[in-house]
């Protein structure tokens, strides 16, 4: 269970996962919602033929916290504090793969030993258990870059645990969104010591596109960077004894960060910089700092390689930096999980205690293993339904170049829609970003992300590898940039996800049947969702929300008038 920020219940049965879903993908949610109340957790096992005395381990996510953590929730309505795991190793927690806190929780009356793993426990396990690597049973680095910790890499293998190898530098993974509170369109007046709006840093990763990184701009970041973290002053060993990664709340590091980004900025105004050469200046030079760090304590732990590296954390969802990564040639084989925030720490939880058992093993496991739609009793007025097959959708969508909400099966895990709670569209028309922008009520610049049948991305991406998770950054090709301009990003780039059946059937099916018909296999992609909220949960709330006029839905068009 993850009862904090992401809150999510998973269940992993015979090393395989039956279910994760996470709170903000029930009844419209916010984004970012923690459990509630216990009172879920009997109603989500029972969705799935469980009861609460059929859970043989009940292990809980570590949280904020340098010596322990705490989960404040509610149990059947009555408010209750567990008592968790910290959010990293620290003098008594030393190893990922041992317990941090043994505790008794309550589930109504019936009252049930846990166990408690740091939080950065969680993150590792979850992405190694989930990759190929566990699988085939090689070892891999795994790299954690979480909001509220520095840059921590670890090396994994079955044969011997885990190695921890440290710290890369001291910046916190909520470094990226804080530089937007001092340069751009989300410039605040105020200071925070905390970050209440986790979109910005998603926001910022499009926004960056609008300019370039500048020489000058990235030596000043150099020099203020050595200056206030790494150079031997008073100023930084006082940085250093201060903090040490111990999650967002209470890590006292961001008014440090504060300090680089107002310092920077000072230095950089006599320069006449453009706050969006600045912003991309700052996340090359955050990239080039976790790619040169990395690449050299890989060589220094373990030599030339090639090695296979996981990359796991909220940082993990920045795609420009984890195609860097995977253009390096000391990895082999770079394994990022659509559930890389903490949206996957509820199964990284159940893996962790899986490996501290019986140690570190693959896991079996499915994308679209989230919450499965929830009936709709009731078609708003000025709705009309009818059968459609994916087949059928396809011409509609090419027939009538118009958005489609599709709704279908189980969710995704994590926060990206792959096609189970979408918004898809043709991309041949250039106008068709800004519509979905505009339904979306998002920021002009804002792209959208292709969806493509995996055996013709190559030839219309570079590099074009298969990526059904939406997690990498690819340039469209120059002779399908007019062809498919609708999911073209400012800077020539995509966000592609490649689509196979194994992936998601249907709509494999929907982007087979619209090539066959236009001679395009690619489609447009983008969440349905309510602005900052959860996925729909059915198929009532995209109908009352009324923005896209076609509504499909395992089976059934649903049209607006």
């Amino acid at each position: 269970m993850k009862l904090t920020h992401d809150g999510a219940i998973a269940v992993l049965h015979d090393r395989k996962l039956v279910f994760s879903t996470e709170m903000e993908k029930l009844r419209n949610n916010p984004r970012y919602s923690q459990v509630a109340d216990l009172d879920i957790v009997p109603e989500l096992l029972a969705d799935f033929g469980y009861r609460l005395s059929d859970v043989d381990h009940w292990v809980i996510d570590g949280w904020d916290g340098a010596k322990t953590g705490t989960a404040e929730l509610a149990n059947h309505g009555k408010p209750v504090e567990i008592t968790v795991a910290p959010y990293r190793e620290n003098d008594t927690v030393t190893d990922l793969l041992k317990p941090g806190y043994l505790g008794e929780f309550a589930i109504g009356d019936e009252v049930f030993p846990y166990t408690s793993y740091v939080h950065l426990s969680g993150h590792l396990a979850s992405a190694y258990c989930s990759s190929d690597f566990a699988a085939r049973g090689e070892p891999s680095f795994v790299l954690i870059w979480d909001g509220g910790t520095f840059p921590r890499l670890y090396w994994v293998d079955p044969a011997s645990g885990v190695q921890n190898a440290g710290e890369l530098f001291p910046l916190i993974g909520h470094t990226y969104a804080t530089a937007a509170h001092h340069f751009g369109p989300f410039r605040r007046g105020d200071e925070s010591t905390t970050v209440d709006d986790l979109s910005v840093a998603g926001k910022l990763m499009a926004y960056i596109a609008k300019g370039s990184p500048r020489r000058e701009v990235l030596a000043v970041l150099a020099q203020v960077f050595d200056e206030h973290f790494e150079a031997d002053t008073p100023k930084v060993t006082e940085y250093r004894q201060t903090i040490g990664g111990w999650g967002s709340n209470s890590e006292p590091s961001l008014r440090y960060v504060h300090a680089f980004f107002r310092d920077a900025a000072e230095r950089l105004a006599p320069l006449g910089v453009s706050d969006e050469d600045v912003l991309a200046s700052v996340h090359a030079f955050l990239e080039n700092l976790l790619v040169d760090r990395v690449t050299a304590k890989v060589r220094e732990l373990r030599g030339e390689g090639p090695f296979n590296l996981c990359f796991v954390g909220g940082c993990a969802l920045n795609i420009k930096w984890n195609s860097a990564l995977r253009a390096q040639a000391i990895f082999r084989s770079v394994w990022v999980p659509p559930f890389p925030n903490d949206s996957g720490s509820a199964i990284g939880a159940a893996c962790a205690h899986l490996a501290a058992q019986g140690g570190l093993v693959g896991i079996t496991w499915h994308a679209r293993s989230g919450p499965a739609l929830v009936p709709s009793p009731r078609i708003p007025d000025g709705w009309t339904t009818s059968p459609c097959t994916p087949a059928e959708l396809a011409g509609i969508l090419h027939e009538t170049g118009q958005p489609v909400v599709v709704l279908n099966a189980r969710a995704e895990l994590g926060p990206r829609a792959l096609g189970g709670r979408s918004i898809i569209a043709p991309a041949t028309d250039p106008a068709m970003k800004d519509e979905l922008n505009r339904v979306k009520k998002r920021e002009d610049y804002r792209p959208v992300a292709p969806i493509c049948l995996t055996e013709f991305a190559p030839e219309i991406f570079d590099p074009g590898t298969p990526d059904p998770h939406m997690l990498f950054d690819h340039q469209v090709r120059a002779d399908w940039v007019d062809r498919i301009p609708a999911v073209l990003h400012l800077d020539g780039t995509a966000r592609l996800q490649t689509v196979s059946t194994l992936d998601d059937p249907a709509l494999e099916t929907i982007l087979r049947e619209y090539y066959r018909l236009s001679g395009i296999p690619v489609l447009c992609n983008t969440s349905a969702n309510h602005n900052g909220s959860g996925f729909f949960p059915d198929v009532a709330s995209a109908l009352e929300w009324g923005r896209v006029g076609l509504v499909w839905s395992e089976g059934t068009l649903y049209r607006k008038g």
